[in-house]
């Protein structure tokens, strides 16, 4: 299997985008705003229809983190009916969340976006800020 930034640098290069929600709209994911307490979000599939519920009270930065988390189920674990990701276990060591963080990472702050801000003041904790990226999941980002 390639590894979670090549795929990532594919679907970009694919869709033209590091939107999660375009990629999941253009991939035929359904994506649904719920009411669902301290759950963050959590993707599921039902006869070959792929969901990604997505908490309705978050702040749109981190429903984006959210999005592009569930997106890295949905692409990398599609059968895998993932357990509720929930505020506590966002950091989670579990594999399927640790390769599900990387792959929101690596899409949300791609390579090209890093760059940009290279000879500025700014450090990627800023940048990771500035793109939705948990300053708590930096680490994952691959140069």
């Amino acid at each position: 299997m390639k590894g979670i930034k090549e795929i990532v640098r594919y679907l970009i290069r694919k869709h033209k985008s590091n939107d999660p929600f375009r990629i999941a709209k253009e991939r035929n994911i359904i994506v649904l705003f719920e009411e669902l307490g301290s759950t963050l979000g959590f993707y599921n599939s039902y006869k070959r229809i792929k969901f990604i519920h997505i908490n309705n009270q978050l702040e749109e930065m981190m429903q984006r983190f959210v999005c592009a988390h569930e997106l890295g189920h949905a692409v990398l674990h599609p059968k895998s009916n993932t357990p509720f990701l929930r505020a506590n276990t966002l950091f989670s060591v579990e594999k399927l969340e640790v390769e599900a963080n990387t792959f929101a990472v690596e899409l949300l702050l791609p390579d090209y976006i890093v760059s940009q801000y290279k000879n500025t003041d700014m450090t990627i904790y800023n940048v990771a800020e500035m793109y939705s990226v948990p300053k708590e999941l930096v680490h994952l980002k691959k140069f």
